[in-house]
């Protein structure tokens, strides 16, 4: 995320040490014209975790080649306020948003912010005054001492004020809302934020239970210690038979991620689909995750928790049996399933009301096969199967021609049945149609600055006005009226912005909100279309 101009990043400023370097000391050359200023708060990470984007380079961008450091505040989060040009920002961006950006000490950051920065050693003391009436909270954080800078008098880091802070901040999360199809709940940014802090119930407003949790739509897939490259494909492809696609990514959770990366907080559903044993520390992380209002899904899984616990009936392994699964709308259906040889037990407790049977064996002893558990004040909820739902029936170890049979006939229950879990865990299961792509915009707040573009753009593209590239080219038209076919690799860009109009988005709204000095004067807005990322490549 690139966030702007948090004035909480610079809480505590006797915390912060000046770098010998710092245009801080000098006050009478602050910033270089047109040079940005700028948080970087970086954690600890591992180098190998890093993603890899395809098409992009796969070199690890080092920090200090694009900026030069003012001052820093070590800890966890490690924070440095840096300076760079517009150039040299842009490409910390990029090389942010590919995950290549490294800090110089190994570490990796998670979030940019620009700062406005101002010198104020200089002012008279009634603007000191108005400055302190206006926002005290600003002078006792904004300041450093004498023994921090190395100077004889204060320096003053001027930030926009909390007011600020907070419109830009909320108009650019409405905007998010107005170009989304759906209702995009609080974002858990906010819950964390010390402006929300007194706000116990901040989860809870405006969520839907889709995602309780305000998490991102990331599904992981445990598969235990082995790499099991082809279980993960097969689980994968059920799921991606059943979800709607478009709104999950699907990951496999490698055995050495589940205690190290992330993923507690960055993911909506996790499938455990191993018969190894639990480890007691991957299944405090796993109770971490239904803690923060995760959800898991286990098919033919050791993992309970709270009232229920696993019991082997080896009569069981690896055979078809019918069983009775209670639907949502208390609707019974009938279906064979291979089943793992093992049957869920409740434990006496106290609370058994987290524990709700969905499905036992259709024979005399009604065993116990889907069970669906609570846990906690989040949401959290898990449904365990010891039946394989996950496995299609080509895939499976069946004993006897019969038993194929039956869960050939079987196959499209189970594939009812697994949406059916899956929607009761918060997932959409409804295939949306992919929209028709449409054109792209060329759009500016400011029209001296357009008809410059434009000049620019003559020289180069060539004469049919295509600039082309290896991914997507782009064929600057005049107005809308010119019909061109719209594809993932040709797309028109519309250069007369007098026939622009959207629903989702206001060029009046955007002009009156920037305030850079020259980044986003220039925009390419579309309503749809594949990717952002291939729209600027070469």
């Amino acid at each position: 995320i690139f966030l702007s101009c948090f004035f909480q990043f610079l809480d505590d400023l006797n915390r912060w040490s000046l770098l010998l370097i710092s245009p801080f000391i000098c006050p009478d050359k602050l910033l270089e014209a047109e040079h940005i200023a700028f948080v970087t708060e970086s954690i600890s990470a591992q180098t190998d975790n890093l993603q890899e984007v395809p098409g992009s380079s796969k070199d690890i961008v080092k920090w200090s080649d694009y900026c030069s450091p003012l001052a820093y505040k070590p800890g966890e989060p490690y924070k440095l306020i840096a300076e760079a040009s517009v150039d040299n920002f842009s490409n910390l961006g990029i090389a942010f948003m590919e995950d290549r950006l490294q800090m110089d000490n190994g570490m990796v950051p998670h979030k940019i912010v620009w700062l406005e920065i101002a010198e104020s050693a200089g002012q008279g003391e009634e603007e000191k005054s108005k400055l302190e009436k206006e926002s005290e909270h600003e002078d006792e954080s904004n300041s450093l001492s004498d023994k921090e800078t190395g100077a004889g008098e204060h320096h003053h880091l001027h930030l926009s004020s909390c007011h600020e802070c907070l419109q830009l901040e909320n108009s650019t999360i409405e905007s998010v809302r107005f170009a989304s199809a759906e209702n995009i709940p609080e974002l858990p940014d906010d819950c964390s934020s010390k402006l929300e802090e007194k706000n116990d119930d901040c989860l809870a407003r405006g969520i839907k239970r889709v995602n309780l949790a305000g998490k991102p739509p990331n599904i992981l897939i445990y598969l235990g210690s082995e790499t099991a490259k082809v279980e993960f494909e097969q689980v994968k492809s059920i799921l991606q038979e059943c979800i709607d696609a478009d709104s999950y990514t699907i990951y496999q959770l490698h055995e050495e991620q589940v205690l190290k990366d992330p993923w507690v907080d960055n993911s909506l559903l996790l499938i455990i689909a191993t018969e190894e044993p639990i480890s007691e520390e991957n299944h405090k992380q796993f109770m971490k995750f239904l803690s923060k209002g995760g959800k898991i899904l286990g098919f033919s899984s050791a993992f309970t928790f709270d009232g229920i616990q696993i019991k082997r009936k080896s009569k069981l392994k690896k055979t078809v049996h019918e069983l009775v699964v209670s639907k949502m709308d208390s609707t019974e259906i009938k279906l064979n399933l291979l089943l793992s040889g093992y049957i869920f037990e409740e434990v006496m407790k106290e609370d058994t009301s987290k524990v709700k049977t969905l499905s036992r064996l259709n024979d005399t002893d009604k065993d116990t096969v889907i069970v669906h558990l609570t846990y906690g004040d989040s949401g959290g909820e898990a449904i365990l199967s010891q039946a394989h739902l996950e496995l299609d029936i080509n895939s499976m170890d069946v004993q006897t021609e019969e038993d194929f049979n039956l869960l050939k006939k079987s196959n499209t229950k189970r594939y009812e049945v697994l949406k059916e879990i899956l929607i009761s865990l918060g997932l959409s299961c409804e295939l949306s149609e992919i929209p028709v792509l449409t054109p792209i915009y060329l759009l500016s707040s400011d029209e001296e600055i357009h008809l410059s573009f434009l000049k620019w753009l003559e020289g180069n593209v060539d004469a049919e006005g295509l600039r082309a590239s290896s991914k997507v080219s782009l064929k600057f038209v005049s107005s809308s009226e010119s019909k061109m076919e719209i594809t993932p690799s040709l797309m028109p860009v519309i250069t007369e912005m007098g026939s622009f109009s959207s629903e989702h988005f206001s060029l009046k709204t955007y002009q009156q909100n920037l305030q850079s000095k020259k980044l986003g004067k220039i925009l390419l807005f579309a309503e749809v279309t594949t990717t952002t990322m291939n729209l600027l490549d070469g």
